[in-house]
């Protein structure tokens, strides 16, 4: 008798194990699908954090048009989610093809910043040799025409003369 109860108790769990915790949603979103949109709200998440205005100064919801372009509704990408986030394995690598893609291009992003980088800082270089060019370097300097010390005093003397008379 003991062994009996065991035996359903022990299928009683291992049926009640395999019981899926939401069941399929009647528009699930394709896996593929379902990352493209995660890698997309993901960036969008990353320019509203490191610019929020950018995001504010448009008219339509940023989301909504992730949405048109998926030909996904809110409700649908809602119910997805929560189906495959149920299987934690699946959901995992879903969120791990998403952060590769985002690395793959931050590499991307950051090797071009550095070509920028480099432009900015060539430019840079050129505009000062031009500002060094356009101021006169002492050699360049004429020197004036030396005057006659003579001619000088003589006008000195005749200034004092005419000042004390």
């Amino acid at each position: 008798m003991k062994n009996f109860v065991l035996i359903i108790l022990v299928l009683f769990l291992s049926v009640s194990c395999k019981k899926e915790l939401t069941k399929e949603p009647k528009r699930l979103i394709e896996k593929g699908k379902m990352v493209d949109i995660m890698y997309d709200l993901s960036i969008l998440d990353a320019i509203k954090y490191q610019n929020p205005l950018s995001l504010d100064s448009t008219d339509s919801s940023p989301k909504k048009f992730i949405f048109q372009k998926y030909k996904v509704d809110s409700l649908q990408f809602a119910q997805s989610n929560m189906y495959y986030a149920t299987d934690y394995e699946s959901y995992k690598d879903m969120f791990d093809e998403v952060a590769k893609r985002l690395e793959k291009n931050q590499k991307k992003v950051d090797s071009l910043v550095k070509i920028e980088e480099k432009k900015a800082e060539k430019a840079a270089k050129e505009k000062k040799k031009k500002e060094a060019k356009s101021v006169l370097k002492p050699e360049e300097v004429k020197p004036l025409k030396k005057s006659n010390l003579d001619s000088i005093r003589k006008t000195i003397k005749l200034n004092k003369t005419n000042s004390k008379k």
